[in-house]
């Protein structure tokens, strides 16, 4: 009843082309609370990998995948609001993603941004909130361990 193990199970199950398996791990790991799984569930309704093709199980997980802090499933959302004429909520779900640090939703912004849709405040600020979410996750050890990675090419 581990989410993580759950989710990786999940992962290599995909990854072997097994989407049934996979939705399955996924299924009983978001039913623990994992929100990378309610994400992936989210994907398979999309594209109907594993399962029927169902708009509202995809809008449902993106939408538990959001509430749970994954920036992936709030621009996604934002791009579903978006689709469906809801630009208000569109934009809102794509600032808070940026806020997150997810870059597609800054570029999402910047362009919004351009075209008159987002407010000088309301783009500086998550500009901010974005650069500081990134900021947060660097440390001299994950600077050493990617360096690493990259000499082992």
């Amino acid at each position: 009843n581990d989410p993580v193990a759950l989710r990786q199970w999940g992962y290599r199950r995909y990854s072997e082309g097994d989407h049934r398996s996979a939705f399955e791990y996924w299924t009983k790991a978001a039913g623990l609370g994992d929100v990378g799984a309610h994400y992936n569930l989210s994907v398979m309704h999309r594209e109907g990998l594993g399962v029927e093709k169902d708009e509202k199980r995809e809008v449902y997980h993106l939408e538990e995948a959001a509430i749970g802090g994954h920036a992936g499933a709030r621009h996604n959302l934002a791009c579903f609001e978006c689709e469906n004429g809801r630009h208000d909520r569109a934009l809102q779900h794509w600032i808070i993603a940026a806020k997150l640090g997810y870059d597609n939703s800054v570029d999402t912004l910047k362009d919004a941004y351009r075209k008159g849709y987002v407010r000088k405040e309301d783009f500086a600020s998550a500009l901010r909130a974005h650069q500081a979410a990134v900021n947060a996750t660097k440390s001299p050890h994950r600077e050493k361990a990617a360096a690493a990675a990259a000499a082992e090419g």
